[in-house]
């Protein structure tokens, strides 16, 4: 019986340990995902990332390029682009392409190379709060704050998001480094092609270059461009 009552006190002060533990990690995580709906992101994970490599590898020219712009001030093409080129059901999906994830899956069962099924949404959370990687913790995480951006955050202001701390080249963080960088322009004035041209280097932006194209990057571009006339056009930004 006194073990009984013993196993039953450490049971439920167990418990009181993990709801208090509970709170304070969705305090901590909602937080500033909430917070980000309306305040603009002074950095990401993935610059603090590349600061720190700069600094641990001793490579003093090394430098950020990111500065924030708001969706009103940037070319209209650029959320169509990257809708196009990243992720085509955004503006219908929760965060997650199941349809992608399923094939991704079959793909790594036959040993095939596994393609990317990350949506901008999960892109959003990986680049704001986390690190690179495959792993299933990281993957966990990444589905968790995913969740949490699409509850907290508008497709409007996912995308918004999205194009101002998507890595564009080595360094060059958001659509207006970007354009400045590259195209010595403001964002607003992109042109359709200019706006492919960025989206078709996002999946490896340190490898693939949006100033000396290659001829992959070039047929990507073209293909992005094509599939940015399919897009039905007025529904894409309607949802966004």
């Amino acid at each position: 019986m006194v073990f009984y009552r013993k196993f039953i006190k450490f049971f439920r002060s167990s418990l009181t340990v993990i709801k208090r533990v509970l709170i304070v990690f969705l305090v901590i995580t909602i937080l500033p995902v909430l917070s980000l709906r309306w305040i603009s992101p002074p950095t990401t994970s993935f610059m603090l990332q590349q600061k720190f490599n700069a600094w641990w590898n001793d490579k003093k020219n090394f430098k950020i390029r990111y500065h924030w712009v708001d969706l009103n001030k940037i070319s209209l093409h650029a959320p169509i682009a990257v809708v196009a080129a990243e992720d085509q059901k955004f503006p219908e999906h929760w965060g997650f392409d199941r349809e992608s994830i399923e094939e991704a899956w079959v793909e790594r069962a036959n040993g095939i190379r596994v393609r990317g099924a990350s949506t901008i949404s999960q892109q959003v959370a990986k680049n704001l709060y986390l690190w690179p990687g495959r792993s299933f913790l990281r993957k966990g995480v990444e589905a968790y704050f995913t969740v949490l951006i699409e509850l907290l955050w508008s497709k409007h202001r996912i995308i918004e998001v999205y194009l101002n701390i998507a890595e564009f080249g080595n360094g060059v963080f958001g659509i207006a480094a970007a354009g400045k960088t590259f195209f010595k322009k403001p964002p607003i004035r992109l042109t359709r092609w200019e706006c492919a041209l960025l989206a078709a280097v996002l999946p490896n932006p340190k490898r693939f270059r949006a100033a000396r194209p290659s001829n992959y990057v070039l047929r990507r571009t073209a293909w992005i461009h094509k599939e940015m006339d399919r897009l039905d056009r007025a529904k894409c930004l309607k949802n966004l």
